[in-house]
């Protein structure tokens, strides 16, 4: 466990080990991102084609629902989310942390080890942090990309707040275009002079600033025909597609459109990490069947 001194982000790739986790095949700590020049959707491809599997698995430990049992733990989000890291690694394409969950000092410490021991299973982490912002202050955001494999971003400022993360040629960059929550129609869907909404206009800058092939986009899946003509309109952009569990949306349009030349994730976060939560200490068998479930329905409409 953690003893509580001063630590430090670790590099992508290295990894801390400690009392709970040195069981782990030390092979497994080699990141293979470390070495291979790749960037980070050719990573991807590699893990969906290893795995089998597009799920991301969303780490989203809220603290009113770890179980009671963790909660004398150092740190309890650590000990909730290394528990379904190895229920579901052989599921998951990548892990998708949000950032919301760990923004104090135990959560960040948390994150750190929660980063490093999903490298340690082979598995991306793609941080969702929705961030940006002017000059020095992005750079200073950007630098999460020496800890994670890629990250989720806001477009909102334009794109100088965005070029520290699209320099960043082995990274990956999720760039927010169409979400699943209700409220998200208030900008979106506003139409600009040309007759485009919005968040189509998002999608062609994307497209555009993509020099280094590090560019997807956030869409949801709770509307379908969205969904299809951005695929249309960007047929080369990997999807981040949330909204498939609790919020119900159509798995079935998230692969067929979400993915670009076999390359995307459709993201699950309360639906698996949560599947058994009155399981008491079993609650992590839980998780794993639903990640497995999930890899199964959605595999069903891969190629």
């Amino acid at each position: 466990m953690p003893d509580g001194r001063t630590q430090h982000p670790l590099p992508r790739g290295s990894h801390r080990c400690g009392p709970i986790d040195r069981a782990v095949d030390s092979n497994l700590f080699d990141h293979p991102e470390a070495s291979s020049g790749m960037n980070f959707f050719d990573r991807l491809h590699d893990r969906i084609r290893t795995v089998d599997s597009v799920v991301s698995v969303g780490l989203d430990p809220d603290p009113s629902r770890v179980p009671d049992h963790l909660q004398d733990h150092d740190l309890p989000r650590w000990a909730f989310n290394r528990r379904i890291i190895d229920a579901t690694h052989e599921h998951a394409a990548v892990y998708k942390p949000n950032a919301a969950f760990y923004e104090d000092p135990d959560g960040w410490r948390a994150l750190e080890e929660t980063i490093a021991y999903a490298h340690g299973k082979d598995v991306p982490v793609l941080l969702d942090a929705k961030r940006a912002d002017i000059g020095n202050t992005t750079r200073q955001y950007a630098q999460m990309l020496e800890t994670v494999d890629a990250i989720t971003v806001n477009p909102y400022m334009g794109r100088d707040s965005l070029q520290p993360f699209l320099a960043d040629e082995e990274s990956g960059v999720f760039i927010l275009c169409r979400t699943s929550n209700p409220g998200g129609a208030d900008l979106q869907d506003l139409t600009l002079e040309t007759g485009e909404p919005l968040y189509e206009r998002v999608a062609a800058l994307a497209d555009l600033w993509n020099e280094n092939d590090n560019v997807g986009l956030v869409v949801g899946a709770t509307k379908p025909d969205e969904l299809a003509e951005l695929r249309e309109q960007v047929p080369d952009l990997p999807f981040l597609v949330p909204g498939i569990g609790a919020q119900g949306g159509d798995a079935e349009a998230a692969v067929e459109y979400g993915l670009a030349d076999g390359v995307g994730l459709v993201n699950s976060s309360r639906g698996i990490i949560f599947a058994g939560e009155d399981d008491g200490k079993d609650f992590a068998s839980a998780s794993g069947q639903a990640a497995k479930r999930l890899k199964k329905r959605l595999n069903q409409y891969r190629e």
